[in-house]
């Protein structure tokens, strides 16, 4: 959990920068693929980590300007970028308006339980990063070029000259 905004803006940038670098390697053709008949679309798998941000956070109060979980997917894959972009502009604007780090301890209703603000800025995250792990499993079975997270990624290694290491 965090204990300042500050904190949790530190971390969400950093993991939102990677989230955005794998929505930005969708393609328009890639959206409609699944992996299995009962699975997600990928498109409808990037579309969750867009209104996720608002879904989650209106429970908390916060105003901002975001896709809202109900809000059908886009046709294309720039317009759900650019969609994750905005929403999490919005989001970052509206915590430095709407919230000091005392806002952090109150808490809030989410899903049937009682969560201090910073729980749910923490699940925000982790529910973010599981999600982009799922999204990068659907790009390389779309044959989509996969970017480093937290690393370098297949591609990235052979684009040093590298060959990356059998796992």
């Amino acid at each position: 959990m965090y204990h300042t905004i500050e904190e949790f803006m530190n971390e969400w940038n950093h993991e939102s920068n990677l989230t955005k670098k794998a929505l930005d390697q969708l393609t328009d053709e890639s959206l409609s693929l699944k992996a299995t008949p009962e699975y997600r679309t990928l498109g409808s798998l990037a579309w969750h980590l867009v209104t996720s941000i608002h879904e989650m956070l209106s429970r908390t109060g916060l105003e901002f300007a975001a896709a809202e979980h109900e809000a059908a997917v886009p046709a294309t894959a720039k317009e759900m970028a650019d969609s994750y972009l905005m929403a999490s502009e919005n989001m970052i604007a509206a915590m430095k308006k709407q919230w000091t780090d005392q806002s952090l301890n109150e808490m809030d209703d989410m899903y049937g339980e009682k969560w201090p603000k910073s729980l749910t800025l923490s699940v925000l995250n982790s529910h973010q990063i599981h999600h982009r792990g799922q999204l990068t499993v659907l790009m390389r079975l779309a044959g989509l070029r996969v970017p480093g997270m937290y690393g370098p990624s297949r591609e990235e290694w052979a684009e040093a000259g590298m060959e990356a290491p059998a796992n």
